[in-house]
């Protein structure tokens, strides 16, 4: 669970948005975390305090000098308590508060006091969004290190059109994550491909394989939660954009090869876990190839080979990761590939192995290095396994 062993103290302030707050909190405990809730008497009037008890088991908190409970100094503990400390939604009053240190209820004095993390997600009126003031409270915040989700732009509830909606839960939940996670990749490129590509034999038919792209998205998807400037390169598939990553979409293996080799000088790490097609019919037929009598034949040709223009045209510094997906002769065939690429590491599948290959959520995997040495990671989640890719190679630029 994302969130395990996690305390998340969620304060809700006085906005339309505060039902959403309600969702934040079952998925952050449904996720594994502890959740203590901190309500601002505004909040109250949007969403009744029980409604967050049922949802997190633990009381909600509005009043800094209720004593229906037993004695403890609560803004103190509960800020001690706090892994990450989260406003959504944020009103301007809040960030102005917070911006100023001023600690005149419950919420902005558990604030003042905390160490933890701050997550910060504004939901106002755009013309309040916009507002100057608003704008240097938040840069202030930035400044002094708090995690701002940037609000949504849409109809909002006062009937204007506009930035100022509290984002989504799934973004909610990746901002707290985010704000919980070690930023070791801050400062790096890391460019990922993943999926297939499709090489077009006329306007209705195309050669591909069976890619899913779920190991290249879960790679760029843990290199943006770790900080860094992440692109994805990207076959057809049917899976969303993860998080803070750049998504580049192609088709063939000849729009991966310019999208990859363009972006290519400014790479610190180059994953490539894309099932790149090696050859495309010879011609593509202008009109739909009609069905006749006989077997039809197809000429193929040759693909470039992006591994290996990347190995050829690596810059000092840059690390270069190739995958393989073999179904005999995995290790020889994975050794080789790595040689002939100029790849620092390379990602060694079977389709043989149970809970590997095309499609499943979990991954077995053999890694290589260009020094001779090789790891076996048990079976694990495709996530888990990114971050190890991601480990070897922040191991080996450091």
């Amino acid at each position: 669970m994302r969130f395990a062993g996690k305390t998340v103290v969620l304060c809700v302030t006085g906005g339309i948005a505060a039902y959403k707050a309600a969702d934040l909190t079952s998925k952050l405990h449904q996720n594994g975390a502890t959740v203590h809730v901190l309500m601002t008497e505004s909040a109250t009037q949007f969403i009744a305090p029980m409604t967050f008890e049922t949802l997190s088991g633990n009381r909600a908190v509005v009043d800094t000098f209720d004593r229906s409970f037993p004695w403890e100094v609560e803004h103190i503990s509960l800020a001690k308590a706090a892994d990450v400390f989260v406003i959504a939604p944020a009103t301007a009053n809040v960030i102005a508060k917070a911006a100023h240190g001023i600690a005149d209820d419950m919420v902005t004095t558990t604030l003042l006091a905390t160490k933890a993390p701050v997550v910060v997600a504004p939901a106002m009126n755009t013309g309040m969004y916009d507002n100057p003031v608003t704008q240097e409270n938040l840069a202030a915040l930035r400044k002094r290190g708090f995690h701002i989700i940037e609000p949504d732009a849409g109809h909002l509830a006062c009937g204007d059109s506009g930035r100022g909606k509290l984002p989504d839960t799934p973004t909610l939940l990746w901002g707290i994550e985010k704000a919980l996670t070690e930023q070791d990749l801050a400062g790096r490129h890391v460019l990922v491909t993943a999926g297939p590509t499709q090489e077009a034999m006329d306007p209705v038919r195309f050669l591909s394989n069976h890619s899913t792209g779920k190991m290249g998205y879960a790679i760029a998807a843990r290199a943006a939660m770790r900080g860094a400037d992440a692109t994805l390169v990207s076959g057809p598939t049917a899976l969303d954009t993860p998080h803070g990553v750049t998504r580049v979409d192609i088709v063939s293996a000849r729009d991966m090869y310019d999208a990859v080799t363009s972006r290519a000088p400014e790479q610190d790490f180059i994953i490539k876990a894309a099932a790149v097609g090696d050859y495309r019919p010879a011609q593509t037929a202008d009109e739909k190839l009609k069905k006749g009598d006989g077997e039809m034949n197809i000429e193929l040709t040759r693909n470039p080979d992006i591994l290996a223009a990347l190995g050829k045209d690596k810059k000092p510094g840059q690390l270069l990761c190739g995958f393989a997906m073999e179904t005999q002769n995995l290790l020889d065939n994975a050794e080789s590939k790595l040689r002939r690429k100029n790849c620092d590491m390379l990602v060694a599948n079977s389709l043989r192995d149970k809970g590997a290959g095309f499609g499943t959520d979990t991954n077995v995997a053999t890694l290589l290095f260009k020094d001779g040495h090789r790891e076996t990671p048990p079976m694990m989640s495709k996530e888990d396994l990114a971050d190890v890719i991601l480990d070897r190679l922040l191991a080996m630029n450091n």
